[in-house]
């Protein structure tokens, strides 16, 4: 058999499900365990309850992953990210997580999570020119 390969910009729910579950079954068989979860810190508005920031995230292994975060401009600056992240470290902890793993690019907030404790692992340039994404690891317990 002759597999065919397809590039899409748009994936089918469909794809995206064999991958993962089949890259989540290989990686099952071999550490003998399934601990993925997925991590979520809303902020919400008190006023609508619309979601209107938060994290989302992972974790699985012993790691923290987190994949998305955001704040209006309104909420920035009031301690409102650090708490979501302390919420996030905090629950990734009690999962049993010994560390975590996140990236922002360089005109994002690279220095939010180095105030938090985070470390900078590695750098990679990217576009516009000047601009860096920046890979940053946070232990949480040794």
């Amino acid at each position: 058999m002759q597999p065919v390969l397809t590039l899409s910009s748009s994936p089918e729910p469909e794809a995206r499900a064999v991958i993962g579950d089949g890259l989540n079954a290989y990686n099952d068989a071999i550490v003998g365990y399934a601990d993925r979860m997925p991590l979520t810190v809303k902020v919400t508005d008190p006023e609508t309850g619309s979601v209107i920031g938060g994290i989302s995230g992972g974790t699985s292994l012993g790691l923290l992953f987190v994949d998305l975060v955001f704040l209006p401009d309104t909420l920035r600056g009031q301690d409102v990210g650090s708490r979501m992240m302390a919420m996030a470290e905090d629950e990734a902890r009690r999962r049993g997580c010994r560390a975590g793993m996140l990236y922002t690019i360089s005109f994002q907030a690279p220095e939010f999570y180095r105030k938090l404790g985070w470390r900078v692992f590695g750098e990679i340039p990217c576009d516009p020119p000047g601009t860096s994404r920046f890979f940053l690891t946070k232990t949480f317990r040794d």
